[in-house]
C-alpha cells in the first residue's frame, strides 16, 4: 500500500518531468544555441542532457559525468529564488554555472571557455 505522501510526490516528479519535457520540444533561442555547441560532447568532451529533473528543480542543461549544471538565464530568474535552487544543488554536489540568454547569442565561444575553466578547476 502506497501512502498519500508517496502518491503526492509521485505525482510531484510526473508533473516535473512532463514540464522538463516540454520545456526540452519548445527551447528558448539561447538553450536552442547553447545546444547546438553542446550536443554530441562538444564542449570539452562533456556529455550534456537537457532540461532533466533534479530534485524539485530543473536543470537547463546537466552533465551527470562532471556533476556540472549549466544553467541559462533570462529575465524571469529572480537572485533570491536562484540563490536558493544554486544552494541545494550544490549541498548535492553540483557546480553550477548560470550564463545570460545574452552570453549565449552573442558569444558563445566565451561561455565555452568560462565552462572548461570552471571545470577543469574542480578536478
Amino acid at each position: 500500500m502506497v501512502s498519500d505522501a508517496k502518491r503526492v510526490e509521485r505525482a510531484g516528479h510526473k508533473t516535473l518531468r512532463e514540464h522538463a519535457k516540454r520545456m526540452r520540444r519548445e527551447p528558448t533561442l539561447a538553450e536552442a544555441r547553447f545546444w547546438h555547441y553542446a550536443k554530441d560532447r562538444g564542449i570539452g568532451d562533456m556529455k550534456f542532457r537537457r532540461q532533466v529533473a533534479v530534485g524539485s528543480y530543473i536543470a537547463d542543461f546537466l552533465c551527470t559525468e562532471e556533476l556540472f549544471i549549466v544553467e541559462i538565464d533570462g529575465g524571469q530568474h529572480t537572485e533570491a529564488r536562484d540563490a536558493e535552487r544554486d544552494a541545494w544543488l550544490k549541498a548535492q554536489g553540483y557546480q553550477v554555472l548560470r550564463f545570460w540568454n545574452s552570453d549565449v547569442l552573442t558569444d558563445m565561444d566565451a561561455v565555452a571557455a568560462t565552462i572548461l575553466a570552471a571545470r577543469d578547476g574542480t578536478r
